[in-house]
């Protein structure tokens, strides 16, 4: 398992797919990847077969997964992540470097991309989170998200506790009984898959990445604004955590965007259905992917 030493001096882990595993190999730039949570990026599998088209680098954030715990939690704050993905591409070699993320870590994405626009040829932001830029969910939007599933046997359960989330009334058990919501077909696979990620996260790491301080919307938007570079955000058509109408009005703070809606997909697209998620991201990294059927 390959580690480079972040600017304070915690040992940092990464993991390479597909195509050139070694450093400075392959056939063109890795994309290289921001998980969620944070938590241990073993959640993203390999991403429904994305490496058999680009290589892919995926970063284990300070606190999580093969990376050491650093001294100070408070280094685990989005903001201050931003120094760890530029340690990443220099010790990677790469004078510029496609840049995929998936739910929270789109926040640390877009940060990145306003301090080093230079640094990303493409950026892609899957299930996008939104705190960085300030965008707003409301509970009505959610729950009119997940409306298509109202026939599927648990749905009662879990929109009851959705709602009670929205109330401001929220308990441990809600949460636990939401999380169909974030899969496009609650089976087997799916259930283990988010017993799996809730093992992998550490709460204080979680509650230090979004620390006050680490976010500063305004500014995030206004450097966005002047980042030139494609942009691709996907939404899955049913997630309420990355509702298809707030990841258009992410999609519209950028210049250069497009905005693609997984049909039937939730917060995991690249589970929900493999072939389709491949095709839409590999194809803006311009990889050569057939859809399937």
């Amino acid at each position: 398992m390959p580690t480079f030493s972040a600017p304070d001096g915690t040992l940092l882990a990464y993991h390479g797919h597909g195509h050139g595993r070694s450093r400075g190999s392959g056939d063109g730039p890795p994309a290289v990847c921001l998980p969620g949570g944070p938590q241990d990026s073993a959640y993203l599998g390999d991403l429904g077969g994305l490496p058999a088209h680009r290589r892919v680098i995926t970063l284990d954030l300070r606190g999580t997964g093969r990376s050491e715990i650093p001294r100070d939690l408070g280094s685990c704050r989005c903001d201050r992540l931003v120094g760890d993905v530029e340690a990443l591409r220099e010790h990677l070699g790469l004078d510029r470097m496609d840049l995929l993320a998936h739910s929270a870590g789109a926040n640390l994405a877009v940060l990145y991309a306003g301090r080093h626009p230079e640094r990303v040829r493409r950026l892609a932001l899957i299930t996008p989170s939104v705190r960085a830029v300030g965008l707003t969910i409301t509970g009505e939007l959610r729950r009119e998200t997940v409306q298509p599933r109202r026939n599927e046997p648990w749905f009662p359960a879990a929109f009851a506790a959705l709602e009670a989330i929205g109330a401001g009334k929220a308990t441990a058990g809600h949460w636990k009984a939401i999380a169909p919501f974030s899969y496009g077909r609650w089976d087997e696979a799916a259930r283990a898959h988010q017993a799996a990620g809730d093992e992998q996260m550490n709460r204080e790491v979680v509650a230090a990445f979004g620390a006050e301080g680490a976010f500063d919307p305004d500014a995030t938007r206004a450097a966005l604004a002047r980042f030139t570079q494609p942009v691709l955000l996907l939404a899955g058509e049913v997630d309420p955590g990355a509702p298809p109408v707030t990841t258009a009005e992410f999609a519209g703070l950028f210049p250069n965007a497009e905005l693609v809606v997984q049909p039937g997909a939730g917060h995991f697209p690249w589970l929900d259905d493999p072939g389709r998620f491949v095709a839409t991201t590999a194809a803006f990294f311009g990889c050569a992917a057939t859809r399937s059927p």
